[in-house]
């Protein structure tokens, strides 16, 4: 019984207090729309949670709650990750795929949101526009949760600093370097780690590098954070240091018109034995997935001892549960 109301007193104070009530109905649409606060209580119940799920522990602050997951790209640990989080927190996820709406034959996003918002408690959108989304949460009356754009993987990242700070117990300080095609998954990485006080360190050739807008952003919020943000094209002195070594594939999905062009660009860019020797001795190597073995990474790299690349995917769900239990006001 003492066990049961310790549990009941975490939950409560981390699900009841102000920084949580005011979490309440928002929208998950970029990391950088949180305060540290905010991403720092997400992240500990995400903690709780996964605490929880290991020790058989379960909660259903969801039931009968829905959400409708919309997918105009495919997905593997997006889909699962959210579907299997809303029946574990005792609520129920749709499957939407955009060929199936009325999106397919000209219904605006806008619209879609309204009528989804009548049957739905929140909407999780994966898409190719950063646009369609911030239109579908202007629309919705409902939360609506960034599952991936081709601008910004908030819901990835989130995850991601999960995985960091259980491997070093915090992430002020933390060096990540990223290592590649500065994409959607490099752009949050930096704008929350900027945030959360880390120093993220972003490799890419020109032409690949993060853009401006975003990078003036995050050294703004690092250096409110006590972190930083830099560029070092040379991909054997940005890992220098580094505690987490991080990389994903170099042509994303709409890209693979441009494979063999990017392929050449970046092949100097790829994490393997030889750059990892240049890091700090305890570093770990991390990737979103899908991953492209013998492209961005070995399977040397991926499959030995300093990946947790597989922590970093079952992170997924404990995130996601974060995210829906706080936003639902659960």
């Amino acid at each position: 019984m003492e066990v049961q109301v310790q549990h009941l007193r975490e939950w409560e104070r981390l699900t009841r207090d102000p920084v949580a009530t005011a979490l309440s109905g928002r929208d998950f649409l970029c990391l950088r729309d949180f305060s540290r606060t905010e991403l720092e209580r997400m992240l500990e119940l995400a903690r709780l949670l996964k605490t929880w799920h290991k020790a058989g522990l379960h909660v259903r602050p969801l039931a009968g709650r829905t959400l409708a997951m919309i997918f105009q790209k495919p997905s593997t640990r997006t889909r699962v990750s959210f579907e299997v989080a809303m029946y574990q927190l005792g609520g129920h996820a749709l499957f939407l795929s955009a060929q199936e709406l009325q999106l397919r034959r000209g219904e605006t996003i806008e619209d879609t949101g309204r009528v989804l918002s009548r049957y739905v408690d929140a909407i999780m959108i994966r898409t190719y526009s950063h646009d369609d989304v911030v239109q579908l949460a202007a629309a919705s009356t409902v939360p609506v949760i960034n599952g991936l754009t081709d601008y910004l993987h908030p819901a990835q990242a989130l995850a991601d600093f999960l995985t960091i700070q259980e491997r070093f117990g915090r992430l002020s300080g933390v060096q990540l370097t990223y290592v590649g095609d500065s994409n959607n998954v490099a752009r949050s990485l930096a704008l929350g780690g900027a945030r959360l006080g880390m120093r993220v360190v972003l490799s890419s050739p020109v032409g690949y590098q993060l853009d401006e807008q975003a990078l003036a952003m995050a050294r703004e919020d690092a250096r409110a954070s006590g972190g930083s943000v830099e560029v070092e094209a040379d991909p054997r002195r940005a890992v220098v240091g580094a505690d987490v070594v991080y990389t994903d594939v170099w042509a994303s999905m709409g890209q693979e018109a441009d494979h063999d062009r990017r392929v050449q660009d970046l092949a100097a860019y790829q994490v393997n034995r030889a750059l990892l020797e240049q890091a700090a001795s305890h570093v770990v190597v991390m990737h979103c997935l899908p991953a492209h073995r013998g492209e961005e990474i070995t399977d040397e790299v991926i499959d030995g001892p300093r990946s947790i690349v597989w922590d970093q995917a079952e992170n997924r769900l404990h995130a996601q549960k974060a995210i829906l239990t706080l936003l639902l006001g659960a």
